[in-house]
C-alpha cells in the first residue's frame, strides 16, 4: 500500500506515521505538513505544503495513493464557530475533494473524537461541526470512508501531544493508565492501537463506517486471533 497522512507531527498522526512505516504491506508513506516531517526512514516521503488549502503544486504527488490517515485536528477552547469549521470542516473536505479526484480508489480514514454529533444539530459546537464534516465526508465517492472517535488515548513509544495542556494532563495521568484500561477498555487506545486500526481499515472493508474506541478493539482483536 501507499498511504498518505495529514497531520502527522500531532500526537494520532504520529501514531499513524510510526504504525504505517512499521508496517511490511506498507511500501510508501507520504506526509504533508505546513513544514517538513523529520524522518530518515527510507519508506518516508515528507512534501511541503505552506498553504494546505491549496495542494495544486503537489498534486503531481498525490495519485496512486491507497489511503489517506487525515489527522488534522484543533482544540475548539477560544475558537469562534467560524474559525474553528475553516480548519475542522473545511479544510479537511478541501483535502478530501483533490485526493478523490487523484485516487477514486482510496480508503479515507477520519480522526474525529468522541461525542461527536452526526444530527449536526446538539448544543455542542466542536460536535456539530465534526458531525458535519463526518456526514460529508461519508457521501463522498471513496472506495470507503471511515469516521474514527477516538475517546483517552494514551501516548507510547515517545510519541507527545503538540497541545501543552494534553502534555500535561497525560503525565498526570500516566501512573493511573493501566487502571483506566482496566475499567474502562471500550474509552481507552493507546497510539499504537489507533494507528494499527487505521491500518486494518485501509486493508479491509468493513460495514460500519463511523467506529467508537470499542469497535475498533474489536477490529484489533480480530485481527490478532
Amino acid at each position: 500500500m501507499r498511504v498518505i497522512i495529514f497531520g502527522a507531527t500531532g500526537m494520532v498522526g504520529q501514531a499513524a506515521l510510526r504504525e504505517s512505516l512499521l508496517a511490511p504491506d506498507v511500501e510508501e508513506v507520504v506526509t504533508v505538513s505546513r513544514s517538513a516531517t523529520l524522518s530518515n526512514h527510507p519508506k518516508h516521503c515528507a512534501l511541503v505544503a505552506t498553504d494546505l488549502f491549496d495542494l495544486s503544486s503537489l498534486e503531481g504527488k498525490l495519485g496512486g495513493l491507497d489511503a489517506c490517515f487525515f489527522c488534522i485536528g484543533v482544540t475548539s477552547a477560544g475558537m469562534s464557530e467560524a474559525d474553528y469549521t475553516q480548519i475542522t470542516h473545511d479544510l479537511t473536505l478541501r483535502v478530501a475533494h483533490v485526493l478523490v479526484r487523484l485516487n477514486p480508489a482510496m480508503t479515507f480514514v477520519y480522526v474525529s473524537g468522541a461525542g461527536t454529533d452526526s444530527s449536526e444539530h446538539g448544543r455542542s459546537m466542536w460536535a456539530r461541526v465534526k458531525g458535519r464534516t463526518e456526514n460529508e465526508l461519508l457521501r463522498m465517492p471513496f472506495q470507503a470512508a471511515y469516521m474514527f472517535r477516538p475517546g483517552f488515548i494514551v501516548p507510547l513509544d515517545g510519541i507527545t501531544s503538540k497541545t501543552r495542556s494534553y502534555r500535561v494532563f497525560y503525565a498526570m495521568l500516566k501512573p493511573l493508565m493501566p487502571i483506566l484500561r482496566w475499567l474502562f477498555p471500550g474509552s481507552v487506545l493507546t497510539t499504537r492501537e489507533i494507528g494499527g486500526a487505521m491500518l486494518i481499515a485501509a486493508r479491509q472493508a468493513n460495514e460500519k463506517r463511523v467506529m467508537e474506541t470499542g469497535d475498533m478493539r474489536i477490529m484489533l482483536e480480530k485481527q490478532h486471533r
